[in-house]
């Protein structure tokens, strides 16, 4: 690596974002893997890529791609273990890219073994348990009765790190001094320091403003955040923090080095970045519908709201005094690529332009700078599955390989979802091209649909 470190350079750094199941796949099983991103760094290092962004790869099973951490320390088989990481992060020094992790902070998968004592255990406040039936808490699994609180899931409990306002008719709500709240914050700096100890470079927080609950104006979670930041900087200074927020002007202020515009976040619920690319196809939302976007097709919008939250975040980091840059993006995990609907190839040139000049942190979302479209039939299970296959689908290295890693669908197992079988980590599906790939998912999806429905 550069001897500079990332905090140094934070308005320099290019950003690379791989979706690890399908981003390469180096073992042929046709699920992407750690040693098939080693194995394209070169791409990379091309493309001038300073850090590259890993979406969740901690052991897991699987049932949110990856967001329902069941071990924090170490990496998932399906991705090569904990070795894999060594290879590409030597892989990576070597190229000069910073590996950068992705952390599920607010919540565990239920087959965590901290959800397992804190089931048994009455005294144990890790999580949000209650002893009463409560609005959106779920059935306690195990002796210790009562319920507790999922973050999105059932199956991924939300971690106990406070509420910013209590109430004595809802004992669950924990102030962020009590001892529940403590432990997390405690155990995040640690996990955070051991891969900084084996060479990760930086994290990115999923869902960052979303731990202490109940917190207006984030102010706790501010706390919270800052206080992380201060103990990581001492003990490793020149790593960073990336936010999940979706509000610069709020986020970095609290802590992190830097904070992405997205599809949600901040007074306008993401019109920013929404208001630059979201053409309403590919991955969307019917509440994003926006009739006018400044890389439309038509090209009848502008970029009016988008410079005046970045000029209000500027200002906020530079009111801050601590440094810090906003994140810009091409598309994510979640987002419409920019390559989707009636815009093409020709016309996301200039968005990319916008992403790759402005003064901003660039993050190029795996595919977007070959013109990755969002694929007709993947669109189709979009609508039929109500899943993000869309801005997940493989990187087409080639025009001869078939499916390549390719994780197309959301693992749902819960009652009344597609089952599991649907996705095609099966291996049934490996080799096929994309298009009859795809349809052959939809198919059975349509099936699977129509057999529950008698």
């Amino acid at each position: 690596m550069a001897s500079s470190t990332l905090a140094d350079r934070l308005d320099r750094i290019v950003l690379y974002q791989a979706y690890p199941q399908s981003f390469a796949d180096a073992d042929g099983d046709g699920i992407g893997d750690l040693d098939g991103l080693a194995a394209r760094l070169d791409h990379l290092s091309w493309l001038g890529v300073d850090a590259v962004w890993v979406n969740p790869c901690f052991v897991s099973p699987m049932r949110d791609a990856g967001y329902d951490v069941a071990d924090f320390d170490h990496v998932d088989p399906r991705y090569g273990g904990d070795a894999a990481l060594d290879r590409l992060i030597a892989a990576a020094d070597r190229h000069g890219i910073a590996v950068i992790l992705d952390l599920v902070a607010g919540h565990t998968s239920d087959e965590h073994p901290w959800f397992h004592a804190a089931i048994a255990d009455p005294t144990d406040h890790r999580y949000v348990f209650s002893d009463r039936e409560a609005d959106g808490f779920e059935p306690v699994p195990g002796p210790r009765g009562g319920f507790y609180k999922p973050n999105f899931f059932a199956f991924q409990p939300a971690l106990n790190f406070g509420y910013g306002r209590t109430h004595p008719d809802e004992p669950w709500r924990q102030p962020v001094d009590a001892e529940g709240p403590r432990r997390n914050r405690d155990a995040l700096v640690d996990i955070i320091r051991r891969w900084y100890d084996r060479g990760v470079q930086g994290f990115r927080v999923d869902m960052a403003a979303s731990l202490v609950k109940d917190d207006p104006g984030h102010v706790e979670t501010a706390k919270l955040w800052n206080e992380v930041r201060a103990r990581l900087d001492e003990s490793h200074p020149g790593r960073i923090l990336l936010s999940e927020w979706g509000d610069p002007a709020r986020a970095i202020p609290a802590g992190f080095h830097s904070d992405f515009f997205l599809q949600f976040g901040g007074d306008t619920d993401g019109r920013p970045l929404k208001s630059l690319f979201n053409d309403n196809a590919g991955t969307v939302h019917e509440a994003w519908n926006q009739t006018e976007v400044w890389a439309g097709a038509d090209a009848t919008g502008d970029a009016a709201d988008f410079v005046a939250a970045w000029r209000e975040a500027a200002e906020a980091i530079d009111h801050a005094g601590r440094g810090g840059v906003v994140g810009l993006p091409t598309a994510n995990h979640d987002f419409t690529r920019m390559v989707s609907g009636p815009r093409d190839a020709e016309q996301a040139r200039a968005a990319l332009l916008l992403v790759l000049t402005w003064p901003a942190m660039p993050s190029i979302y795996y595919g977007d700078e070959i013109a990755e479209a969002c694929k007709s039939l993947a669109l189709e299970a979009h609508r039929i599955l109500g899943c993000r296959g869309a801005s997940r689908s493989d990187f087409r290295w080639d025009d001869e390989r078939g499916v390549d890693g390719l994780f197309l669908l959301e693992v749902n197992t819960q009652p009344g979802m597609t089952p599991l079988s649907l996705v095609p980590e099966q291996g049934r599906h490996v080799g096929m091209d994309y298009d009859t790939l795809v349809q052959a998912i939809v198919d059975e999806a349509v099936a699977w649909y129509k057999d529950q429905a008698g």
